[in-house]
């Protein structure tokens, strides 16, 4: 049997359109311990459309995205987004949603969720984005963004959502990865993606104006092979 090569799952533009018809969608939640406490179990939710998700938990992936944005540390973003322009950056292709706990069984039940805000914000762990980090006949080649929610830090969540991105973005077609702007001040983040595999293909100087810095703040690029 012949394998396709990555040039032959990709020759015919499948990310190109951002309408994204032709791209695998699968909907079977993942569950799995955290590393640093197997008794911890979580539910990892993938969602192609934001209608999936009740509107409450959106609200609370907003609310969590801009609170990263209100901190100015590693995100370039200067302004919060809100409502329909939120949604639209954030779930342009695919985003995966991790809850704590095993309450939801599948995508479905999770959208018939009547929680309050303050209740996602309860057992929302974090989230991340999957899209294509160019247009056209490079789109194949992904980019991703993370978020954990701030009064979760410390349980090991922002490898845990990396090591899911690595087994995801594969499955959705994405032959490549590249991370534009991971902050060389962002400790954390680069200590996750050197122990993932990714190499540092670049540096980019002085790109960045952030909080509680008095210079401006260098960035490295990621990149890792996804087949």
């Amino acid at each position: 049997m012949t394998v396709p090569t990555p040039y032959d799952t990709v020759k015919d533009l499948p990310f190109a359109d951002h309408k994204f018809e032709n791209t695998p969608q699968f909907t079977t939640p993942i569950q799995f311990a955290l590393t640093k406490d197997p008794s911890h179990k979580v539910t990892l939710f993938p969602i192609h459309d934001h209608h999936q998700l009740p509107p409450n938990l959106i609200q609370v992936i907003e609310n969590e995205f801009n609170f990263i944005v209100d901190e100015g540390l590693t995100y370039p973003h200067h302004n919060p987004l809100h409502g329909e322009e939120f949604t639209k950056y954030w779930f342009l292709h695919f985003v995966a949603v991790l809850l704590d706990g095993d309450t939801f069984s599948s995508v479905d039940e999770l959208k018939q969720g009547d929680y309050s805000v303050d209740q996602w914000e309860k057992v929302f762990l974090g989230n991340f984005y999957i899209k294509p980090n160019y247009i056209g006949r490079c789109s194949h080649v992904c980019n991703a963004g993370f978020v954990v929610n701030h009064n979760k830090r410390g349980l090991g969540l922002g490898k845990e959502l990396g090591k899911k991105y690595l087994e995801i973005a594969p499955k959705l077609g994405y032959v490549y990865s590249v991370f534009n702007l991971v902050f060389e001040t962002n400790a954390a983040s680069l200590k996750i993606w050197d122990s993932l595999g990714f190499e540092r293909i670049g540096y980019v100087k002085h790109v960045a104006v952030l909080k509680g810095h008095d210079k401006l703040v260098g960035a490295y690029m990621f990149g890792k092979d996804l087949q």
